[in-house]
């Protein structure tokens, strides 16, 4: 484990998903604790993207954006919201140079699956749509997310292929969750780690699943055909029950014939970007923001 980030495990909750409504205050406290980056250089617009029902956005413009990513906050598909994930997608827009379109899908239990993805991809579709009043070339769209975001991001990948939906530029894939069966090294080792354990990671999956059987839309892993995909950056930590079944999804894409950049941080573990103070934190945050920049250029 990283030193800088290991002084600072006793402070994370335990993690824990059986009462949601808790979670989710602990987690908005967390988040309130996290200094927020300026963003006097950008433009911060709220929106409802017309669905139904209505998914609302937090929109980030910074100065000459062209192009622009949906952005989908982490939480295990349970806690979160626009206010949570401010500090990061005001990072990721200063970090990219791109225009941020953070995502407030609605949370499990209470709306399982589908009805995060479909507020997903409502978004994508209505990015696309209004690619010209927003200010982004829609050439130049892509999706990304943390943990449970990413993995939302990886089933609209799949969703927009399969339906010949909107073209989505590059897939920015930050510790995602993409397996709902557990059966990898990873998954089967790191039961306890800090932040993630094997009871929240079930626990996360039965209040997405619902009662429905897991699908390649809702656990990508399960996805049999990963050809046709946008481009792909994933990062995984190297402590973290997720990590082995990202690295399989990135070598899957390679195989498919996506370009794939695999980006494996020793030293860290699930969400541990949140200790701005450590050196591998802020190398993490800042490659997100050049990996999505690089993907967004020429």
């Amino acid at each position: 484990m990283d030193p800088e980030l290991e002084a600072f495990i006793p402070l994370f909750p335990r993690a824990d998903l059986s009462d949601p409504v808790t979670a989710r205050k602990n987690l908005a406290e967390l988040a309130a604790a996290v200094p927020a980056p300026d963003t006097s250089d950008m433009q911060i617009e709220d929106r409802t993207v017309p669905a139904d029902p209505g998914v609302p956005v937090r929109i980030y413009r910074p100065h000459q954006a062209q192009g622009a990513v949906i952005w989908l906050h982490g939480g295990g598909f349970v806690m979160g919201d626009l206010d949570t994930e401010h500090p990061w997608a005001s990072r990721l827009a200063d970090g990219s140079g791109a225009v941020v379109i953070s995502v407030g899908y609605r949370l499990a239990p209470e709306h399982p699956f589908p009805a995060a993805l479909d507020d997903a991809y409502a978004v994508l579709a209505w990015t696309a749509e209004h690619a010209a009043e927003l200010g982004v070339d829609p050439a130049r769209i892509s999706v990304g997310g943390h943990s449970a975001g990413a993995t939302l991001a990886a089933a609209v990948t799949l969703r927009a292929r399969d339906r010949q939906g909107p073209p989505i530029r590059f897939q920015l894939l930050n510790q995602p969750g993409l397996d709902d069966r557990q059966e990898t090294w990873s998954a089967r080792h790191f039961t306890d780690t800090p932040w993630m354990t094997r009871d929240k990671v079930t626990a996360l999956w039965r209040h997405y699943l619902g009662s429905a059987p897991a699908s390649p839309y809702a656990a990508p892993a399960r996805a049999a055909d990963l050809s046709g995909l946008p481009p792909a950056y994933v990062a995984t930590a190297e402590f973290c029950p997720n990590r082995d079944e990202g690295v399989e999804y990135a070598l899957r894409l390679l195989r498919a014939g996506v370009s794939v950049e695999l980006h494996q941080w020793p030293g860290t573990f699930h969400g541990s970007q949140a200790i701005l103070s450590a050196e591998v934190s802020q190398r993490q945050i800042a490659e997100l923001g050049a990996a999505l920049r690089r993907a967004l250029a020429g």
